[in-house]
C-alpha cells in the first residue's frame, strides 16, 4: 500500500521529458483529476521537467478561466495537443495560434475509440468518420496550425469504399479520476457523473508499458468495495494520489442525481420565454420522432425544454455523447452529464452506437453555413472550438436539424402579435460563401441520404442537390430585407415556399405530441 498511495508532488516526479499524457475527464470538472494535472506544471516551473509532453485528451477540459489543460500552457511543458475540443482552453489555444505547440483536432468519438484500439495494440481504427472534413488529410489531417506535419490520418479503400485510418497515439501516462479507491488500487466511480474513457485508457496505458495514475476522493480497506461498481481494477493501477475534497464538478460538490445514485425532483419552468431561440427550437422540434435523439450544446439544447413542454419527454429519449442515455441533459460548463440518467455508458460504446445509425435525429447548433449546406461549427480566424462529437454525430445521424439565429453579434429579436419582428439586426452572417472550416459536409450528407434542415429563427432551409433551398419563412419577416440581403449567398427559393406554422408564435404550447407519436421511427 504504501508504494501503491503517493503524493501529488510524487506524481509529478513520474512524468518523463517527451512522454504523451493522456487527461481524462470532461468540461467543467466532470471526471477530471485536476490535482494531477496541476502537479505537472508545479514540477516544471521548481525544476524544469517534464518538459516537451505531448497533451492528448478526447473531450473537452477545464473551465475558460484557467483550469484543465490551460495549466500545462507553458511555453517549454508542452511540444503538441491532440485534442477533440479546445472550447474551455484559451491559453492552450494562444499557443496554437502563435505556433508555439504542434496541435491537432480529431473527432471526439474516434478520440475515444481509438483509445480503445490502442489499449488493444491495433494499428488504429478505420472509419468513415470525418470523410469530406478537415479532418480528411485532403484538407488538413486535422492539423490546427502550420508547423503541425503529423500524418495522423491515412486514406484507405476497402472493397472500392473509402474509410479514414487513424493511427494508434500509445500513450505513456494516462491520468484518471474514480470516487473510492480500495488499498489494492481497484477504482469505483460512484459519484461520478460518467464513465468517460476511464477504463479505456486506463488499459491503453498499461498495455504500452505506461503508467496508470488516478485520483480519488477516498481510500477504503480492500475487499470493501462492491465489485459491481468497480470501473478500474487495481491489477492496472500503479499510483493512487488522494485528493479530499475533490468535487463532481466545478460547479457543484456533489449532486446524486447527476450519478445516477438518486432520482431528484427537477422544477422546470411552467412557461418558456417567447424568443427567437424558442422559435427555433419549436420548429426544431416539430422534426422529432419517437426514438434516440440526440441535442448538442447551445441553443438546440433547448429542444428538451420543449419537448418537455409538449408533454414528449416520455416519449423521445435523448442521448449525449459522453455515455448519457436519458435524464435532462445539463448545458453550458457541465455540459456531458445529465440529471435523473436512465443509463450511464463508457463513452466509446456510446459512440459505437451514434456511428451506427442508432440515433433518429440530431439537434445542433451552427455557426457558419455555406451555399451547398456545409457547416463550421470548429474554427474561425483565432478562435479554435474544436469538433467534439459533432463529426461523428451528424455523419451518423438518420435527420439533422441544425439551430441558429441568421445572423449574431448584437442582434434584437422580439415576437410581437405572432410574428417576428428584427429590432437590431446581428453584425455578423452566418450564412455565408464559404466556411472557414469545414466541420459537415453538405454533399457528402446528400450521398448518405440524410435529411438536413437549417432552422432559424426568420426561416427554414432544406438541404438538396442545388444545394440550400428556403422552403419556409416566419410571418412578419420581409424575405429581401431580413433573409436574402442578410446572406452572403442567395440560396434556392422553394416554389412552394410556405409561411412556418403559426403555432410556433403563439404563448400556448403548440399540442404537436400526436403528429409526433403518428411518425414512427426513421427508416
Amino acid at each position: 500500500m504504501a508504494s501503491l498511495f503517493i503524493s501529488a508532488d510524487e506524481a509529478a516526479e513520474k512524468i518523463k521529458d517527451r512522454c504523451t499524457l493522456w487527461l481524462e475527464g470532461g468540461s467543467g470538472g466532470l471526471n477530471e483529476p485536476d490535482t494531477l494535472y496541476e502537479c505537472v506544471p508545479k514540477r516544471f516551473r521548481k525544476v524544469g521537467h517534464p518538459r516537451d509532453i505531448t497533451l492528448v485528451h478526447s473531450n473537452g477540459l477545464g473551465d475558460g478561466q484557467g483550469k484543465g489543460p490551460d495549466v500545462f500552457a507553458i511555453e517549454g511543458l508542452v511540444q503538441c495537443s491532440i485534442g477533440g475540443h479546445y472550447g474551455f482552453c484559451p491559453a492552450i489555444v494562444k499557443m496554437i495560434n502563435a505556433n508555439k505547440i504542434e496541435a491537432y483536432n480529431l473527432p471526439q468519438g474516434v478520440m475515444a475509440q481509438l483509445l480503445r484500439d490502442t489499449a488493444a495494440k491495433r494499428p488504429g481504427l478505420i472509419t468513415t468518420v470525418g470523410l469530406e472534413t478537415f479532418v480528411d488529410p485532403r484538407l488538413t489531417g486535422g492539423a490546427l496550425n502550420s508547423i503541425s506535419k503529423r500524418k495522423l490520418v491515412e486514406i484507405l479503400r476497402i472493397e472500392e469504399k473509402e474509410y479514414l485510418f487513424y493511427k494508434s497515439i500509445p500513450i505513456d501516462v494516462a491520468f484518471i479520476r474514480g470516487t473510492t479507491a480500495d488499498e489494492d488500487g481497484n477504482i469505483s466511480m460512484e459519484e461520478e457523473v460518467g464513465y468517460f474513457n476511464m477504463l479505456s485508457a486506463a488499459q491503453a496505458a498499461h498495455n504500452n508499458g505506461g503508467l496508470v495514475i488516478a485520483q480519488v476522493k477516498r481510500v477504503v480497506r480492500r475487499d470493501t468495495i462492491d465489485t459491481r461498481i468497480i470501473k478500474v481494477p487495481g491489477v492496472i493501477v500503479d499510483y493512487v494520489v488522494v485528493e479530499p475534497n475533490q468535487w463532481q464538478s466545478y460547479v457543484g460538490e456533489y449532486n446524486p442525481g447527476l450519478c445516477g445514485a438518486g432520482k431528484m425532483v427537477v422544477e422546470r419552468q411552467e412557461k418558456i420565454a417567447l424568443d427567437e431561440r424558442k422559435i427555433v427550437c419549436r420548429r426544431a422540434a416539430m422534426e422529432l420522432v419517437p426514438g434516440i435523439i440526440n441535442l448538442g450544446f447551445g441553443m438546440s439544447s433547448g429542444v428538451a425544454d420543449v419537448a418537455f413542454e409538449e408533454g414528449l419527454d416520455r416519449d423521445v429519449t435523448f442521448a449525449i455523447e459522453q455515455g448519457l442515455v436519458g435524464g435532462i441533459a445539463a448545458s453550458g460548463l457541465i455540459f456531458g452529464c445529465a440529471m435523473n440518467p436512465q443509463a450511464i455508458l463508457d463513452q466509446p460504446y456510446q459512440f459505437d452506437f451514434f456511428d451506427g445509425g442508432g440515433i433518429e435525429m440530431t439537434c445542433l447548433g451552427l455557426a457558419q453555413v455555406d451555399p451547398i449546406g456545409n457547416v463550421n461549427v470548429s474554427k474561425f480566424g483565432d478562435r479554435i472550438a474544436g469538433v467534439g462529437g459533432f463529426v461523428n454525430i451528424t455523419q451518423g445521424a438518420k435527420g439533422i436539424v441544425f439551430c441558429g439565429t441568421l445572423t449574431a453579434g448584437g442582434l434584437k429579436v422580439a415576437i410581437e402579435n405572432a410574428r417576428v419582428v428584427i429590432h437590431q439586426e446581428g453584425k455578423i452572417k452566418k450564412f455565408v460563401k464559404k466556411v472557414e472550416h469545414l466541420t459537415f459536409s453538405g454533399p457528402f450528407s446528400l450521398k448518405k441520404g440524410q435529411t438536413v434542415l437549417y432552422v432559424t429563427e426568420r426561416g427554414v432551409f432544406q438541404l438538396g442537390a442545388a444545394g440550400l433551398t428556403l422552403i419556409e419563412i416566419a410571418p412578419g419577416v420581409d424575405l429581401q430585407k431580413e433573409i436574402l440581403s442578410q446572406m452572403e449567398f442567395t440560396p434556392q427559393i422553394s416554389p412552394h415556399l410556405k409561411g412556418m406554422d403559426l403555432r410556433i408564435f403563439r404563448e400556448e404550447p403548440m399540442g404537436i405530441r400526436e403528429e409526433i407519436l403518428k411518425k414512427g421511427k426513421r427508416a
